[in-house]
């Protein structure tokens, strides 16, 4: 019987077990070297042996499994331990059903472990939710509110309607202030023409008097050159006109210069005065002039007018110191270009040298043109004040 045993176990276990092991070979060989079957293996002829070895196999398994996993690390060389199964397997015959149950119950376990772990990749898939989620980020970068909001026109159109309010309201002070001085000051006028100085100072107090303290004008001046006039450039009462004229200019003209124009029967010629040159100016024009005529106002009115005309503003005011020592030639035509004269900014101061009754002013002293004064010097023009001269010129005029 011991050898009909041995024939029908060895060969099938083998079979059975070598390829299965070589997964769980490290179970099955802690079976087979465990000491405790080799004394239970005497009373193997009995039917009842095989059921109670597997109970106590079971349970020393996992702590032999554990030493040979040990010695295995520590001893490479037991893993040749292999060879002794064929031992093992005549003895351990009977314990073939219990291997392969462990066996079994390992199988499913790894794959009921990998069953979860796609769970994780799926798990995935909600991760591109968050993803999705990022597209109602671009809303509030979409949003145009707050872009509408910065291109609102109606605060900017505020803005700017404040900053041009605020910007043209200084103006005004600023113009206030332009005005409230003269085109050039004390200190320049002493340094350029000392002379001028007191005429400069009296002409500032009349304009201050008059509320003209800062008016801006060309001032012109024309001379009559009349053969009555002779005394009157003699004795320089032409040129010591020419020089408060001047000093006036210097109040209401940055550049501080006076055209001069010479008349007589025609236009005898033209000249300026400026702060540099101006002593002895009028004498020295007047003398390359020629013969002395009669009175045409008109052709010196229409000179004026035409350098006024050719000057850097047109549109500026002017004033006009016309002097003169009787009545014109034409009274008409006088009148005529006086009148054609109204439609620029000119202002007509006419200055009158002679007697005070003459009757030869009687013209200018009826003369009404809104666009005229009148203001008689007598006889010796040079014994009026700068004071008393500026207050007969600037009675009328008001640009």
């Amino acid at each position: 019987m011991a050898a009909s045993a041995t024939e029908p176990t060895i060969p099938a276990p083998a079979a059975e077990t070598v390829p299965e092991a070589s997964a769980p070979a490290a179970e099955t060989v802690p079976v087979a070297a465990a000491p405790d079957p080799a004394p239970e293996s005497e009373p193997a002829p009995a039917a009842s042996a095989p059921v109670t070895v597997p109970a106590p196999a079971a349970e020393p398994s996992p702590s032999t499994v554990d030493e040979l996993v040990a010695a295995a690390f520590d001893n490479p060389s037991l893993t040749s331990v292999p060879a002794p199964a064929s031992s093992v397997e005549t003895a351990a015959a009977p314990a073939e059903e219990p291997q392969e149950e462990p066996a079994a119950e390992i199988a499913p376990e790894p794959v009921v472990e990998i069953a979860p772990e796609p769970e994780p990749v799926v798990e995935v898939a909600p991760e591109p939710e968050p993803v999705v989620e990022i597209a109602p980020e671009p809303e509030p970068v979409v949003e145009v509110e707050p872009v509408v909001a910065v291109a609102e026109v109606e605060p900017v159109a505020d803005e700017a309607l404040a900053v041009a309010e605020t910007a043209t309201e200084p103006a005004e002070p600023v113009k206030e202030k332009e005005s409230g001085k003269p085109a050039l000051p004390l200190a320049r006028v002493k340094a350029k023409a000392p002379a001028l100085a007191t005429a400069y100072r009296a002409a500032g107090a009349v304009l201050k008097k008059h509320e003209l303290t800062g008016a801006r004008a060309d001032i012109y001046l024309v001379l009559d050159r009349s053969g009555s006039m002779r005394p009157y450039f003699k004795d320089g009462s032409a040129q010591n006109l020419a020089d408060q004229v001047l000093a006036l200019a210097a109040h209401t003209d940055e550049t501080a210069t006076v055209d001069v124009v010479f008349f007589s029967t025609e236009l005898d010629g033209t000249g300026a005065l400026t702060l540099d040159e101006h002593e002895g100016r009028i004498d020295e024009l007047h003398a390359g002039l020629g013969r002395m005529g009669r009175t045409n106002y008109d052709r010196a009115i229409a000179e004026i007018v035409a350098l006024h005309e050719k000057a850097d503003d047109p549109d500026r005011p002017a004033l006009v110191i016309f002097q003169t020592d009787g009545a014109p030639e034409s009274k008409t035509a006088a009148t005529q270009a006086l009148k054609d004269a109204a439609e620029h900014k000119i202002f007509w101061q006419f200055v009158a040298f002679g007697e005070t009754d003459a009757k030869a002013f009687d013209y200018l002293r009826k003369l009404d043109l809104p666009n005229t004064g009148f203001f008689h010097a007598g006889p010796v023009p040079n014994e009026l004040t700068d004071a008393e001269l500026f207050k007969g010129l600037l009675a009328t005029w008001r640009p």
